[in-house]
């Protein structure tokens, strides 16, 4: 309970750490400042509660999964919550994985990733038939929701980006069912439920300060995220519609080639966004150890960059989805022609994604300068 500002000072003695003694601290009330059990901890008691608490969550999200039979709303949900918790222990394990013991740490890992992988596919095809549904609506000067004024070309490129994306998720569907069905399934849910209640965590943990260890490692994310960014053509995304780096985007792979020019262009921003949730995550664990003192601001900005390499993401592979389905054979050169434009469309959102992300970045790299 808070103090009023006339109470006098008084003394409070933390909860001894595992190995550790006592500590007792004098609390000045007119000055609240962070509780003395944050001050105190250390960076294995942090790191458990915060991997407790994640683990806590994927275990409720899996018994609504299975509480939600055949409502397709509620499984999707309980779905993308599972993802996000998925995320979150896989980042927080590799960020910190110094502070954990690793030959336990590292399988779980890599699980939570083939999971989170598998679970998202189904959402990802939904997630782009509607964006690509809408932009051939926003292009051929219609917004009703019918499509009446939808051109034939345009009508005809919805109805083939309908069936490969529709067939598309039906598949990754049967799939997600099959892996949560799945042995290799039930050895993750095992192991989260024991990261439930004991967070194995490297023994040494317990005896380094919070502040000090947590703090490093986030720095070296924080390093390895800038060192990615510095990377990146920013100087070329410095212009929201860039007409330049659309031209690359657009340019024709050679035959021997499997993979587009632009999928090439867009890996390093790919791996930009990861590493930006990861330092994401990473700041979760520190707000949870700050608690008053948190200060939301860079948390703020990190979600905000996240969600620009979002856009970016799921703009990109609009994209090759739109020029996929122009490879179909035999289809009508105004099919073509609709589906070249959206392909265009989208690489216009890709670079206007890039442009969001460098200011973002700029005003993110004044806060923790």
């Amino acid at each position: 309970m808070a103090q009023r500002p006339h109470d006098p000072p008084v003394t409070v003695t933390a909860p001894a750490a595992p190995g550790g003694q006592e500590v007792t601290t004098t609390k000045r009330t007119e000055a609240p400042a962070a509780a003395p059990e944050a001050r105190t901890a250390t960076a294995g008691e942090v790191l458990a509660g915060y991997l407790h608490a994640q683990a806590t969550e994927f275990l409720r999200s899996l018994r609504l999964h299975g509480e939600s039979g055949c409502d397709a709303e509620d499984a999707g949900e309980a779905s993308r919550l599972l993802r996000r918790s998925a995320r979150r222990i896989a980042g927080t394990l590799h960020v910190y994985r110094p502070l954990t013991d690793a030959a336990w740490a590292d399988p779980l890992r890599a699980e939570l990733a083939w999971l989170s992988d598998v679970l998202g596919h189904e959402h990802a095809f939904a997630a782009r038939l509607v964006r690509l549904r809408g932009a051939l609506h926003r292009l051929s000067g219609e917004g009703a929701a019918d499509g009446a004024g939808l051109t034939v070309g345009a009508a005809r490129a919805g109805a083939l980006l309908d069936r490969r994306l529709t067939l598309a998720r039906a598949r990754a569907h049967s799939a997600a069912l099959q892996a949560l069905g799945s042995s290799r399934f039930h050895g993750v849910a095992d192991s989260v439920a024991v990261l439930a209640s004991d967070a194995p965590l490297d023994p040494a943990a317990y005896g380094l300060p919070a502040h000090q260890a947590l703090e490093h490692l986030v720095e070296q994310a924080h390093r390895g995220l800038t060192e990615a960014v510095e990377a990146l053509p920013l100087a070329v995304a410095g212009l929201p519609y860039n007409a330049e780096a659309l031209a690359h985007g657009l340019a024709a792979a050679p035959a021997s080639d499997a993979e587009p020019a632009e999928a090439r262009q867009d890996v390093p921003w790919h791996r930009v966004r990861r590493l930006v949730r990861l330092r994401r995550y990473a700041q979760e664990v520190l707000d949870e150890r700050q608690q008053a003192e948190a200060e939301p601001t860079l948390s703020v900005r990190l979600l905000a960059a996240g969600q620009a390499l979002d856009r970016h993401r799921d703009a990109a592979e609009a994209a090759l989805a739109a020029s996929a389905a122009a490879r179909t054979p035999r289809i009508a050169p105004a099919t073509a022609y609709a589906l070249g434009v959206l392909h265009a469309d989208q690489r216009h959102e890709v670079e206007a994604a890039r442009y969001a992300f460098d200011r973002i970045w700029q005003r993110l790299t004044g806060a923790v300068a």
